[in-house]
C-alpha cells in the first residue's frame, strides 16, 4: 500500500507539472490527495509494526523530526522553484524523489499485515465521510464572499447529512464487520487516551495548519518578503525539528508523554502570540526569527510524544487504523482551520489585496490560534497518561555476547571445530 500510494503521488505530480490548465490542475491535486491517503498512515504503521516497543518512540520520534523537516523546506524549495524555474517544476520534482523512495522501500522495508482482518472495502463510509468534509469546507470558505446563500446552506446540510449517514454506517460495521469491514472501526476509541489524543491532535495541527496558510501570505502582502524570503522563514523550525524530535521521544518514554507534549504545546501558543509582532516593514531578525525559534521548540516537544502516544494507545495489529485515523484528524484540523479561519476573523476575498485589512485579520486569527492551543495545553495536562510509552513489565536484557571478533579481541568462548 505504501508503495502505491507513492508511484500514484508521483504519477499525479507528473500530471500536475504538465497541466494545460487549472481545471487540470486541481483534478491531479485531487488525484495527489489519494496518493498521499495511501503512503501516509502506511509508513506510521510499518514503523508500528516492525518495531520493539522500546524502540517505537525513538523511530516515531525520527519520523516526526523528517516529515516536519520536509513539511518546513517545502515552502523554501517551493519559493526558489516559482522565482527560478517555474512553478510546474515544483510538482516535477516529486517525481525523483518519489522513485527513490521505491527503490529504497524494495530494497529495505518490511512487510507487515494483520492477517485476522477480513471483509471488503467500505466505498459507503469512505465516500460519505469524503462528501461531509467537502460540502461543511465549501461552506466555509464560499460563506464570507457570496451573497447565494442559499447554495452555500444547502451544501452545508448535504455535509452534516453525510458525516451523520457515515456515524449510522460505521457503527453498524463496527458491531457486524462481515462482509464490508468498517472504515473507521469505532472499537479503537474504547481506548480513552486514543479519544483524547486525536482530540488535542485536532486542536494542534489545526492551530498549525492555519497558521500555514496566513503566515506566508502575510510575510508577501503585508510584510514586503519574496516568496523565497517568505518560504524559508520557517526554516529555524526545520532545524529545531529535526534536533528534538527523536529525543522528545526518547525522553517521553522515560518520563511519561504529559509534560513535554504540555509545554511544547504552550511553547506554541507563545510561537503564534509572538507572530502577531509581523506586520508592515517586519525584520526577520527581531520580528520572525523570535516567533520561529519558540514555535520550533514547541513543535519539536511536541509531535514525536503526540504521534508515538496515540499508536500505542491502540493495539499493534489496528496500527494501520490508529495511524489512518490519526493522519485523517490532523488533515481535517487543517482543512477545516484553513476554510474557517479567514471567516473568522474577517477576511474575505477582498482582504488579499488590502495589506491593512489582511494585518488586521491576521492578528485576529493567529491570536485565536494561541488561545486554541493553551486550552489544547491544559487538555493535555489533565488526560494524558504518562504509562501508555512504558512498556508493560521489565525490559528484556541485551544478550550476552558469545564470540567475539578475534582481529579486534579475544574470543569469550572457544569455538568448537567442525
Amino acid at each position: 500500500m505504501f508503495l502505491i500510494g507513492v508511484a500514484w503521488f508521483a504519477l499525479a505530480s507528473a500530471v500536475c507539472g504538465l497541466a494545460p490548465g487549472i481545471g487540470v490542475l486541481i483534478g491531479a491535486r485531487v488525484l495527489q490527495g489519494v496518493g498521499g491517503a495511501l503512503l501516509t498512515p502506511g509508513s506510521l504503521a510499518i514503523i508500528q509494526a516492525s518495531f520493539a516497543a522500546t524502540d517505537r518512540p525513538r523511530a516515531v520520534g525520527a519520523w516526526s523530526g523528517l516529515s516536519g523537516v520536509a513539511a518546513a523546506i517545502g515552502p523554501l524549495l517551493g519559493g526558489w522553484l516559482v522565482q527560478t524555474a517555474g512553478w510546474r517544476w515544483v510538482f516535477l520534482l516529486n517525481v525523483p524523489l518519489a522513485a527513490a523512495v521505491v527503490a529504497v522501500t524494495m530494497r529495505h522495508v518490511p512487510e507487515t499485515r494483520n492477517t485476522s482482518v477480513s471483509g471488503g472495502f467500505d466505498v459507503a463510509g469512505a465516500s460519505l465521510a469524503a462528501l461531509a468534509l467537502a460540502g461543511l469546507t465549501y461552506a466555509l470558505i464560499e460563506a464570507p464572499g457570496r451573497s447565494a446563500k442559499a447554495g452555500i446552506a444547502a451544501a452545508a446540510l448535504a455535509g452534516l447529512a453525510a458525516a451523520v449517514a457515515f456515524g449510522v454506517i460505521e457503527v453498524r460495521r463496527t458491531r457486524s464487520p462481515r462482509p464490508v469491514a468498517p472504515m473507521l472501526p469505532l472499537d479503537v476509541f474504547a481506548s480513552r487516551q486514543f479519544t483524547v489524543i486525536n482530540v488535542i491532535t485536532f486542536g494542534v495541527y489545526g492551530a498549525f495548519g492555519g497558521l500555514l496558510f496566513l503566515l506566508i501570505l502575510q510575510l508577501q502582502e503585508v510584510a514586503g518578503f519574496a516568496p523565497l524570503m517568505a518560504g524559508s522563514a520557517l526554516l529555524p523550525v526545520t532545524v529545531l525539528m529535526l534536533a528534538l524530535s527523536a529525543r522528545s521521544g526518547r525522553l517521553a518514554q522515560r518520563i511519561g508523554p504529559r509534560r513535554p507534549m504540555t509545554i511544547g504545546i504552550a511553547g506554541l501558543a507563545i510561537g503564534m502570540a509572538l507572530m502577531t509582532r509581523i506586520g508592515p516593514h517586519a525584520s526577520y531578525l527581531a520580528d520572525v526569527l523570535p516567533a520561529a525559534i519558540v514555535f520550533g521548540l514547541g513543535l519539536g516537544l511536541t509531535v514525536a510524544p503526540l504521534t508515538a502516544t496515540v499508536l500505542a494507545s491502540a493495539d499493534v495489529r489496528n496500527a494501520g487504523v490508529a495511524s489512518g485515523v490519526n493522519n485523517a484528524v490532523a488533515r481535517a484540523a487543517g482543512l477545516v482551520a484553513v476554510a474557517a479561519l479567514p471567516a473568522a476573523a474577517g477576511l474575505g476575498p477582498a482582504s488579499y489585496r488590502q495589506p491593512a485589512r489582511f494585518d488586521h485579520g491576521f492578528d485576529l486569527a493567529v491570536t485565536g490560534c494561541a488561545v486554541a492551543l493553551l486550552i489544547t495545553a491544559v487538555l493535555a495536562a489533565l488526560l494524558v497518561d504518562d504509562n501508555v510509552l512504558r512498556p508493560a513489565g521489565p525490559v528484556p536484557p541485551e544478550p550476552e555476547a558469545r564470540v567475539a571478533c578475534p582481529i579486534s579481541a579475544p574470543q569469550l568462548q572457544p569455538v568448537p571445530r567442525r
